[in-house]
C-alpha cells in the first residue's frame, strides 16, 4: 500500500460524489455506496464488540469476520470485477452449527441484553440485518452469482451467527437470556 493513504482529505467528495476502485464516481447516496457504508458500519460495531472481554471461542470466530467484511466492502467497490470469497460463508455455517449445538433449545423469543457484551452482539446483529437489506436492494437485477449476491448470503448467515454468539456469551458468563413476556399469555 505504501503511501497510498497519506492524503486523507482530497476534497473530491465535496460535490456529493465518491470514487469507486475502478475510478468511476457515484453519488454518496447511491445504493452501492449505501451498501459499502452499511458494511463499514457493521465492521465498526464488530470492533466495539471485540473490544469487550469475550470468551476466546467467540473472539476467535469473530476476528476473521472483520477481514471478511473489509473484503466484501472492497468487492462492492469494484462493480463487475470484485470477487468475494464464498468460503467465508462455509466457515460461518460451520461456526453456527458448532456453537448452536452447545446451546439449550430456545423455548421463547429472547430480548437483547443481560450484559453489555450480549447487548453489543445484538446491536451487531441488527446492523448486519440492515446491511443485508441494503444489499437486497443493490442485488435487484444483479447477477445471481456476483459479489453482491455472495455478500447478501454472507450477511444473512452472519446475522444468524451473531444471534447464536450472543446466547453463547450469556451462557459462558452465567447470564440468563431475557425471555420476552407475551402479554397475551397468562
Amino acid at each position: 500500500m505504501g503511501n497510498r493513504l497519506s492524503r486523507i482529505t482530497t476534497r473530491t467528495g465535496d460535490d456529493g460524489t465518491t470514487g469507486l476502485a475502478d475510478g468511476s464516481r457515484l453519488r454518496k447516496d447511491a445504493p452501492r455506496i449505501a451498501a459499502i457504508g452499511e458494511v463499514d458500519e457493521l465492521n465498526s460495531t464488530l470492533g466495539v464488540l471485540l473490544a469487550e472481554p469475550l470468551p476466546n471461542a467467540v473472539a476467535d470466530v469473530l476476528a476473521p469476520v472483520q477481514h471478511e467484511l473489509f473484503d466484501l466492502g472492497g468487492a462492492l467497490s469494484m462493480p463487475g470485477v470484485g470477487v468475494f470469497d464464498t468460503s467465508a460463508l462455509l466457515r460461518l455455517d460451520a461456526a453456527i452449527a458448532d456453537i448452536n449445538a452447545t446451546l439449550p433449545p430456545l423455548a421463547e423469543f429472547i430480548l437483547p441484553g443481560g450484559s453489555r457484551s450480549i447487548a453489543l452482539a445484538h446491536v451487531c446483529r441488527t446492523v448486519c440485518r440492515r446491511a443485508e437489506r441494503v444489499l437486497v436492494t443493490l442485488c435487484d437485477g444483479a447477477p445471481a452469482e456476483g459479489p453482491e449476491a455472495a455478500g447478501r448470503r454472507y450477511l444473512n448467515r452472519l446475522s444468524d451467527l451473531l444471534f447464536v454468539l450472543a446466547r453463547a456469551i450469556g451462557r459462558d458468563a452465567g447470564v440468563p437470556s431475557i425471555a420476552w413476556r407475551n402479554p397475551h399469555r397468562r
